[in-house]
Parts: structure tokens; sequence; C-alpha cells
């Protein structure tokens, strides 16, 4: 069997939309417009795209990209030919990042780390440390203060961890606090980071472009 170096067993799944006007942040619409909504999600998530390139200059990692909306073709002509593409498919939340997580896992992937386009606060250096977590942690969580996750790390696909949880809920973040506990798993937090989701969490997003031009 070949033996690959651990590090090319990282692999990152970006869950995302389609930027498609009226079908996305469409809690921000009322702020926003659709086409500002729709705009927001085209630039958080080309945002979250640089933050990971920016890893894989330190880190070897396998990316991949889990799209709803939209199809392949307007996926690969926004972000462009490099990143691999795929469907997220039917069901709720859970049950699409449980099917994300078997398909990686089944590839040969040893730590799979899944992460939104919603926290402007994920950065490499971040996603480098969910990585470096997983060596010692069964479980990588990064809580958001609405009370959701913005980070999952997993060393293998565990389905219950997304079974009977009411998604888009303050409870997200302790309800699979609870579950990795009764299932004896070792898990570690992240620094929590707030997402950007409702027309009240608009400055985070732009203090985060502050930063990025003062950075």
């Amino acid at each position: 069997m070949l033996n690959l170096p651990a590090n090319l067993k990282q692999h990152l799944i970006i869950f995302t939309r389609y930027p498609e006007p009226g079908k996305t942040k469409t809690r921000l619409i009322p702020a926003l417009g659709n086409l500002g909504a729709a705009n927001l999600q085209r630039e958080m998530t080309e945002y979250t795209i640089f933050q990971v390139q920016e890893l894989q200059k330190a880190i070897a990692i396998s990316v991949e990209v889990r799209f709803a909306g939209g199809d392949l073709q307007l996926m690969q002509d926004w972000l462009g030919l490099d990143l691999v593409y795929q469907s997220q498919g039917e069901g709720d939340l859970g049950s699409r990042m449980t099917r994300s997580l078997f398909d990686a896992f089944q590839s040969g992937a040893e730590k799979v780390i899944i992460i939104g386009t919603d926290c402007p606060g994920v950065n490499a250096e971040i996603l480098a440390t969910a990585f470096e977590k997983l060596h010692t942690f069964d479980l990588v969580l990064g809580p958001a203060i609405d009370g959701g996750y913005y980070l999952i790390g997993l060393r293998q696909a565990i389905p219950e961890l997304f079974v009977n949880i009411e998604w888009g809920t303050a409870q997200v973040f302790q309800k699979t606090v609870d579950i990795a506990q009764k299932l004896h798993l070792s898990y570690v937090n992240l620094s929590p980071l707030a997402d950007v989701d409702r027309p009240e969490d608009l400055p985070i997003w732009e203090q985060s472009l502050v930063g990025e031009v003062k950075g």
C-alpha cells in the first residue's frame, strides 16, 4: 500500500451557494436588496477562497467547493477552473454535510474540515490551527457567536453529529457538543467568531475589509 505523507491526507470542504439574486443571503435582502445580498454572498465566498489559497501556501491540503444553486458551469465561470466543485445535493444541511464527509473519507482523506463562507474571521491561521488540532482530537469545532458553528473538523465520518439538529437555530453548537460527549469523542473548540447573516451583522464584514486593507 502506498504510504502518502500525512499532510497530503488533509481535505477542506467549502460550503457555499451560487450568488443568485433573491435566493441567497435572504435575511439580508431587507437591508441590501436582492442584488446587494447576492453581491455580498459573492464577495464573502471569494474572500474565503482567498484565505484558503493563503493556507495552501503553508500546508498541503486538497480543497473542494460544495455548492447549492447554480450549476458546475456557472461555478467555474465564477471561481475558476482550479477548484474541484460538487453539488451539495438534496436534504437538510446535516445530511449534505454527512454526504460530503463520507465522500472525502472514502477518497482517502484522514482529516476533513468543513467551513461555510459566512464568517469573515475564518482565515488561513485558524484553518491551519484546526488541521493541527485534528492530530490530537476526534472533533474540532469553531463556535459561532449566534449559537451555530463556522467550522467542523473530523477524522472519520460520524453521522450522529448531524441528525436531529434544528439547523439555523442558536442551539446547533451546544447540541453538537452534547452528542460528541455522549459518543465519548475527544473535542476542542476554536475561538468563537461572528457570522454575517442579518442586517445588524454587516459591520462585522465591513470591519474585516478594513482589516484587509490595513493588513
